[in-house]
């Protein structure tokens, strides 16, 4: 599996600006988990470019071939606030 060229953190809390689901890190670009909206974001530098307007809209095909090769998904706010030591806040 890659690494991530940036910070775990930011990975976790990063969602699809179109679908708010989490994205999964797959050849080296972000992909939505949503299978309706089925976007691609590219990384710049280390900088991920989360504009929908400049996201690729994959084939089903290709979006199913992305999910089934195994990258890291973000685990969201709670996976960051676990990693930090600070209590859930109601």
């Amino acid at each position: 599996m890659a690494a991530l060229p940036f910070d775990q953190d930011l990975f976790d809390l990063l969602v699809c600006p179109l679908a708010r689901t989490p994205l999964a890190w797959v050849e080296g670009r972000l992909v939505s988990t949503d299978p309706a909206t089925r976007r691609a974001y590219r990384v710049e530098g280390d900088i991920p470019v989360m504009l929908i307007d400049e996201a690729k809209e994959l084939d089903e095909a290709e979006w199913k071939r992305l999910m089934s090769a195994g990258g890291p998904v973000g685990q969201g706010a709670e996976a960051v606030r676990k990693r930090h030591g600070r209590a859930t806040q109601a």
